[in-house]
């Protein structure tokens, strides 16, 4: 098509709204990194604990610079990240906006989510040369701070949600309250590895994961919580971690980075106690594709692009679930790996927690 004939046929009305979409694209993409700096230089913190504050007290709170200070105030506010008062040319955050940028351990806290989703986008050229020749990029090769991101994105929600998630499986938090054996598999930086060894003292627990750096972390945190003495962390693949007659294996948001999900659940189940379950926790998302063409399904899309695809690539078999998959090919996988039972036990805005049984 000719441009001259390409201009004839466009729709001025969503030519603006496209080009409206893109500079928003624009701005937030400059955005995350200067998210990123409010939280790790404790601006959004300043303005939580002391706000209204103009641009020279935030800089004296946080010993910053005034003049960088008050260009970032300024793109956030322009962002409604914080709330700017014209008459005092003072700055300060609501209630919500605290909540999402402030508070570590809101299950909605940002920040985190923004170092994940920065760092990503440094594996950029690999992902590149990755779409030429269809080859997987792993999820060690990312830089440090991905798993530092995700460990503070998803953290708190586990935090906030994880217990409520187990009393949604069928008489998991009785066996656990009384003992039991869990083991968390795909555990990174051990959350919710930490979380289940906190609330079942009683329980013996064990968190799994291949990239050896990210058990290292996990093992300082269950030493800085006081957990260190219940819960053990083994470096191992999803398809050859030790172990048997677990009670609950838990798999978050990590089943559909395998390689070969098949095989990770027929292991699961030879794992597993003769009565126990195993909980998946993935991404929202519904079956059909464009139910999914959603703020949070783009970006899931978008992060399973560049890392939750590659990393099943990557692997033997290279299944490439996706972030996406939802309930109906989850459970295809799932039985066919030797579950004869499977349903969705709980879900939130984004997850879908999935209970199996042998």
């Amino acid at each position: 098509m000719s441009s001259e004939t390409q201009a004839d046929s466009i729709n001025e009305e969503r030519l603006n709204e496209l080009v409206e979409t893109s500079l928003v694209d624009l701005g937030a993409t400059v955005h995350a990194a200067l998210a990123i700096i409010g939280d790790e230089l404790g601006l959004y913190a300043a303005l939580d604990e002391a706000g209204p504050l103009t641009s020279v007290e935030l800089a004296e709170q946080t010993d910053t610079a005034e003049r960088y200070v008050r260009e970032w105030l300024r793109s956030q506010a322009a962002g409604e990240y914080v709330t700017y008062d014209p008459d005092t040319d003072r700055y300060d955050l609501t209630p919500e906006q605290a909540y999402v940028l402030a508070d570590k351990d809101s299950p909605v806290f940002m920040p985190g989510a923004f170092q994940l989703v920065s760092s990503l986008a440094k594996i950029e050229p690999d992902i590149r040369e990755a779409f030429r020749t269809g080859e997987g990029v792993g999820w060690h090769e990312h830089d440090e701070d991905v798993f530092h991101g995700t460990e503070r994105f998803f953290g708190p929600a586990y935090g906030n949600f994880l217990l409520d998630w187990i009393e949604a499986l069928d008489g998991v938090a009785e066996t656990l309250e009384a003992g039991g054996r869990i083991a968390d598999v795909g555990c990174g930086h051990g959350a919710p590895t930490i979380r289940m060894a906190e609330a079942y003292p009683d329980a013996t627990v064990v968190g799994v994961d291949y990239h050896e750096a990210s058990i290292e972390v996990a093992r300082e945190r269950a030493e800085t919580t006081g957990v260190a003495d219940r819960v053990d962390f083994e470096v191992a693949t999803a398809r050859e971690y030790d172990g048997a007659d677990y009670d609950l294996v838990t798999m978050f948001n990590c089943y559909h980075d395998m390689g070969d999900p098949v095989g990770v659940a027929s292991h699961v189940r030879e794992t597993l106690a003769g009565d126990g379950t195993w909980m998946i926790v993935e991404p929202y998302a519904d079956d059909r594709v464009e139910a999914n063409l959603t703020p949070f399904g783009r970006l899931a899309y978008s992060i399973s692009t560049v890392a939750c695809t590659p990393n099943s690539l990557s692997q033997e078999v290279g299944y490439g679930m996706g972030a996406q998959a939802g309930e109906e090919q989850t459970r295809e996988v799932v039985i066919e790996g030797g579950f004869t039972r499977f349903r969705l036990a709980a879900e939130t805005k984004t997850s879908l927690v999935f209970e199996a049984k042998p």
